[in-house]
């Protein structure tokens, strides 16, 4: 990487990630008799999952088919890549479940019909994704992958989609991390149209704060998704910085948590003032802790710094954790934890080279 692009992408990432999931460094754990805040038993709320409920989770999402209808090309145009490659960009609008979503596809000039693998940019935050000022220049750190896939660029439900000095607004009400899910794959089905090269069968994610926690649920969602790259990423939402955040917001003291605060004014306060069942915000919790679903994602790389104070590296741990305990080795999964790294990828020396290298892996078995 140039120090031109370096400084080029420092200041902007540095915004784009912050503004993901702020959350404690804490990681000490609740006491283990029941503790009541505000009225809510925490002890009930983040008790182990079940395994009914984990059942009742996978019956929804094989419920679910986010493919995408009365599909538009609202820009296309041609675009340069790093290493001079030229590619043509589109910006897309589609329904899915019954709203309407923006992204972004590029696909480099050249490419066989069907013999590209899809890489899906996740962004952090919920204020949505700049593809010139974000997805782009991320490419660019990847100058010889990034024209061997096809790119894909989900703005999220209820969030803008900007691109050339425009921005589109995708419809709500939001729903981060279990319909951003839906929101990606429906984008991917619009790339097999809109960008030919589009193999569906073969994606990878590349993740960042809340979009590797979507990365991940991806891939435990299909088996297509069989690459995540995942930097600083939430997976347990049983956990201690969750149940700690939750305690600050019963104590009327909540921080600005986007995402979180999602599922504060959605679940939490309604559970709350009892217009939301215990079952409801458990399951809430359950779609979105891909701990709890390690044994359907496959090749996972994930990164994280011993000093984020926005997303603990506590995080990471626990999936380091679990998949230990399942049996997971670095031929499927690697974990990378650096001391003194914050939340922002130039932080975390040797990270990038280490994804690009995971990456290329989807690469392999390309029949172009």
């Amino acid at each position: 990487m140039t120090a031109f692009i370096r400084t080029l992408l420092l200041p902007f990432l540095t915004v784009l990630i912050l503004s993901g999931c702020e959350v404690s460094n804490s990681v000490e754990s609740l006491e283990d008799e029941d503790r009541v805040v505000g009225g809510v038993n925490l002890t009930e709320i983040f008790a182990e999952p079940t395994q009914a409920e984990i059942q009742s989770v996978l019956a929804d999402w094989a419920s679910r088919n986010p493919v995408a209808a009365d599909v538009n090309i609202v820009v296309q145009e041609s675009v340069t890549l790093a290493n001079q490659t030229s590619a043509t960009l589109s910006i897309v609008s589609h329904n899915v479940d019954g709203v309407t979503h923006y992204g972004a596809i590029i696909q480099s000039d050249g490419l066989v019909n069907g013999s590209a693998p899809v890489l899906v940019y996740a962004h952090g935050g919920d204020q949505g994704v700049s593809v010139d000022g974000e997805a782009l220049l991320l490419l660019s750190l990847f100058p010889d992958l990034a024209p061997n896939f096809v790119h894909v660029v989900p703005s999220f439900r209820d969030e803008p989609l900007s691109y050339g000095g425009q921005t589109w607004q995708s419809d709500g009400p939001a729903s981060p991390w279990d319909r951003d899910v839906d929101d990606a794959f429906a984008l991917i089905d619009v790339a097999t149209t809109v960008a030919p090269a589009t193999d569906p069968s073969r994606v990878a994610v590349l993740g960042m704060s809340r979009g590797a926690g979507v990365g991940m649920l991806m891939s435990a969602r299909s088996e297509s998704v069989q690459h995540v790259l995942g930097f600083f990423g939430p997976t347990d939402f049983f956990g201690p910085f969750v149940q700690e955040v939750v305690t600050e917001i019963l104590e009327g003291s909540p921080r600005v948590l986007p995402g979180l605060d999602y599922l504060s004014e959605t679940y939490l306060l309604p559970y709350q003032a009892g217009d939301v069942s215990l079952e409801t915000m458990r399951i809430e919790l359950t779609k979105r802790s891909a701990v709890l679903f390690v044994d359907r994602i496959a090749n996972l790389q994930i990164h994280h710094g011993t000093a984020d104070t926005i997303v603990p590296v506590s995080q990471a741990q626990r999936m380091i954790d679990v998949m230990q305990a399942a049996g997971r080795n670095g031929t499927t999964f690697e974990a990378f934890l650096y001391e003194g790294g914050e939340h922002n990828p130039f932080s975390l020396e040797g990270s990038l080279p280490r994804g690009a290298a995971f990456m290329s892996l989807m690469l392999a078995d390309n029949p172009s």
